[in-house]
């Protein structure tokens, strides 16, 4: 099995901080960003066209809104996406006490809640104020719950299969956690960690769960995405990019067999550049033998 994975580079967008890939199921299309491009990025396989949106400061994650249009984390506002009119209208700022940070990964879970993370803006790239970020949930009424604070780098998220569980990674710590989640409330208890990244291989980045409860994970500075069992902490399967700075990764495709993994290229000096041309491309990974789950909806 393992002989017949295909890695390709899909988009050649070259971006700065590609990022935040979610599958959008009924357009049959990948959405992700450009961090420090400030762009939302709309791919379509079957056209090979990619459709994009400026924003006037870094944005972080995009995600299907329940009742059409998307959500997005720009700079410090979760903000409302119309695609066909080209326009965002702020629903709710956080951190407002701290203005020099911005939102980071963000992913909506089972119940339609929204959760998302901040961090310090970067100095130089991935060189944060430490400490500095929380992770909060905004409810469908707009109403935003505070999770975590002194978080490092807010990043990957997901949740197990029956949603009774949720992943998630502070970059600098080098460690998946697992939290005990409350459906009906959104509440987190019982913090564990179920993976440990090696000193010295890479930063644990985004995160998406398969149809088999499995993590995939993307290894910033690690050129790769590695399968992970949460259960056991065993690392099950290693797939290798042709970039150092892959960012996050999601199934998708016609029967969400395909992962897609974006890259960064921000941070790179002249002869890693011409080492890896297809930096801040976005990848597709075919034959891996496993599927993924359909993304959720924000509910507000």
């Amino acid at each position: 099995m393992m002989s017949s994975v295909k890695v390709e580079c899909v988009v050649a967008a070259g971006a700065l901080i590609g990022e935040g890939p979610v599958w959008e199921e009924p357009e049959q299309k990948l959405l992700f960003v450009d961090i420090a491009g400030q762009k939302i990025h709309r791919w379509s396989p079957t056209t090979n066209q990619t459709e994009t949106m400026k924003t006037d400061d870094s944005v972080s994650f995009v995600v299907p809104r329940s009742g059409g249009g998307y959500v997005a984390g720009v700079g410090r506002s979760i903000v409302a996406v119309d695609w066909s009119s080209q326009t965002m209208t702020s629903l709710v700022t956080v951190d407002d006490d701290k203005p020099n940070n911005r939102l980071n990964d963000g992913k909506v879970d089972p119940k339609g809640r929204l959760l998302a993370g901040t961090m310090g803006r970067e100095v130089r790239p991935a060189e944060v104020e430490l400490e500095q970020g929380s992770l909060f949930s905004v409810n469908a009424d707009l109403s935003v719950t505070t999770h975590l604070e002194q978080v490092n780098i807010s990043n990957g998220l997901d949740w197990s299969l029956d949603g009774e569980t949720f992943f998630y990674i502070d970059s600098l710590s080098l460690r998946v956690d697992a939290f005990d989640y409350d459906q009906l409330t959104g509440g987190l208890g019982n913090r564990r960690t179920v993976y440990g990244v090696p000193e010295g291989a890479g930063l644990p980045d985004g995160m998406t769960t398969d149809a088999e409860g499995k993590l995939w994970i993307a290894v910033y500075n690690g050129g790769r995405v590695i399968r992970v069992d949460p259960t056991t902490g065993v690392l099950l399967q290693t797939v290798s990019l042709p970039v150092s700075k892959t960012t996050s990764c999601c199934f998708g495709g016609r029967d969400l067999s395909d992962l897609y993994v974006t890259s960064a290229s921000l941070g790179l000096d002249q002869s890693e550049r011409s080492k890896q041309p297809q930096a801040g491309g976005t990848f597709r990974v075919s034959g891996l033998g496993v599927k993924g789950r359909p993304s959720n909806s924000f509910s507000g």
